[in-house]
C-alpha cells in the first residue's frame, strides 16, 4: 500500500480516532452522524485487512498515513 491510500474523511476521523476521540463526539465534530463514522471506521479496515480499529491504527502509523 502506498500512501494516500484513505480519502480526506477518512483521514479525519482516525486523526480523531487517534486522539481518542469516541464514535459520537467524532460525529460531532464532523457534523456526520455515527453511522457515518463507522462506516468510514469499517471502510478503512477492509481497505487495510485488519479486525479492529486498534489494528488499523497501528498499520496507518507505519504506512505514515498518521501521524501522533
Amino acid at each position: 500500500m502506498t500512501k494516500g491510500i484513505l480519502t480526506n474523511r477518512e483521514q479525519e476521523v482516525f486523526e480523531l480516532l487517534v486522539l481518542n476521540k469516541s464514535t459520537k463526539e467524532i460525529a460531532e465534530f464532523l457534523g456526520i452522524s455515527e453511522k457515518t463514522v463507522r462506516n468510514h471506521i469499517s471502510n478503512t479496515m477492509q481497505k487495510l485487512g485488519v479486525k479492529s480499529r486498534a489494528q488499523a491504527v497501528v498499520e496507518l502509523l507505519k504506512l505514515g498515513e498518521l501521524e501522533i
